[in-house]
């Protein structure tokens, strides 16, 4: 018999879905040869018919876990409706990002589900500082990636660099403006946009930087612009800044509503003063991978990128002071390194199948359920299915359905009716009644 895996998400977002959130998400149903049911606790509670299926391993998974971000009292929530799955005799994993904040959210989670093993994109050498409270007699812990290369993704990029002939782009970036309460790492992100946006075109480079949403490429077309860039630049992810409980982050927030043109050290003093450094959580990124992937020649700030990509080797380095940043577009302009680079990324990250899902599956299948190997071949359909398990699978088939239909068609007609009754009404409405009003949209969106 099949073993049975239950993977628990959270995902309300933009439809379809994120190539990179889909990858990791489905990793466990492509690669484990196990049974995989899925419940999307943002689309529905858990239903009770999934307490009657002797699930092996019950997975959270990141898109459950970022839930933190929204807040305390909204993570509790959504733990509480799960809470009945810590009873259950399966083993349970938790797989979390963004480590940085809200930890003790994340530690009351870990010890409340019992959780047997998380798997942490965390150094090692900072896993007690932030699950301080933890008992790690009692829970495992293992080093992972925020995400990894699918074989289909890999296939697909090639396909595209293939096919996209010339790179006509120099420089090419793509990230969020991120806020300054996640230290100055975090907001290098932001300040590598700026320069190179700033200092690139004097060499008469052409770039293609932003950091605006409305810019973000989704699917194939993240890897159409790769494959249009001769370099990309990046940081590792991550913060240097710790926040335990979102106090910083919601000071930082406050500050700016009255502060707009505060400069970064002016909010690091008024902020958090003394707390930069207190982390140090820094991880290579899937799009680094990616990039690798359609030979596209990367321009990283200094960092370790998990001991998997190495300066000179794999890519250009860049100091974290832009000290060095005249040479680093010389080099770029003269576009001698390039090739090599790639060659030496493609050969040693992507051919080396070191750095997949289906490895990474195989290593929590062989490390959680170490009787029931990883079988990644063939049909995971048991014909002994029973009644619990094929309305679950009918459920997730629905869920999706649902979030298709909401992301095309409701949430567009929600947003429009709300934002046009309160323009039209504003003057008139006091903030409960908005409230009200905002509570009855995520009603809707809920209910479809």
């Amino acid at each position: 018999m099949l073993p049975k895996i239950l993977i628990v998400y959270c995902y309300t977002h933009e439809y379809p879905m994120r190539a990179a959130i889909g990858d990791h998400l489905y990793s466990l149903r492509r690669y484990s040869g196990a049974q995989c049911s899925y419940v999307n606790t943002g689309m529905r509670r858990l239903p009770e018919y999934l307490l009657q299926i002797p699930f092996d391993l019950i997975v959270f998974h990141t898109t459950f876990l970022s839930q933190r971000w929204s807040g305390s009292e909204h993570f509790r929530r959504l733990v509480a409706e799960v809470h009945p799955l810590a009873d259950m005799a399966a083993v349970k994993i938790a797989l979390p990002q963004d480590e940085f904040i809200y930890c003790d959210d994340l530690c009351r989670f870990v010890s409340e589900l019992k959780i047997a093993h998380v798997y942490s994109v965390a150094p090692a050498q900072e896993w007690s500082k932030i699950y301080a409270g933890v008992d790690f007699a009692k829970v495992r812990f293992h080093e992972a990636l925020t995400g990894y290369l699918d074989e289909d993704t890999v296939n697909r990029a090639g396909k595209t660099a293939s096919t996209t002939g010339a790179r006509p782009i120099d420089i090419g970036y793509r990230a969020y403006r991120a806020p300054q309460w996640l230290g100055r790492h975090g907001f290098l992100k932001t300040q590598i946009a700026d320069v190179f946006l700033r200092e690139a075109p004097k060499y008469g480079l052409n770039v293609d930087i932003s950091t605006r949403p409305e810019d973000t490429f989704l699917g194939n077309d993240w890897f159409r612009f790769l494959s249009r860039c001769k370099y990309l630049l990046g940081v590792e992810g991550g913060a240097s800044v710790m926040d335990r409980d979102g106090s910083i982050k919601r000071g930082t927030e406050d500050f700016l509503a009255a502060n707009p043109r505060a400069s970064f050290d002016k909010i690091e003093s008024a902020c958090f003063p003394g707390a930069e450094g207190s982390l140090r959580l820094m991880a290579i990124s899937p799009r680094h991978l990616e990039a690798c992937a359609t030979r596209t020649c990367q321009v990283l700030i200094e960092g370790k990128y998990n001991d998997i990509l190495r300066p000179g080797v794999h890519y250009i380095e860049l100091k974290r002071d832009f000290s060095n940043l005249r040479e680093v577009l010389s080099v770029i302009k003269e576009d001698g390194l390039r090739r090599e680079l790639v060659e030496n990324a493609y050969r040693d990250v992507v051919e080396t199948r070191r750095y997949t899902y289906r490895t990474f599956v195989h290593s929590i299948m062989k490390t959680t359920l170490p009787h029931s190997a990883a079988r990644d071949t063939g049909s995971t359909h048991d014909a002994r299915t029973s009644p619990a398990q094929r309305r679950a699978d009918i459920a997730e088939a629905l869920d999706r359905a649902r979030l298709a239909f909401r992301w095309r068609l409701l949430n567009p007609m929600l947003g429009r009716l709300f934002a046009h009754t309160r323009s039209r009404l504003k003057r008139g409405l006091s903030d409960d009644t908005l409230a009200v009003l905002r509570r009855l949209k995520r009603a809707l969106e809920r209910v479809f």
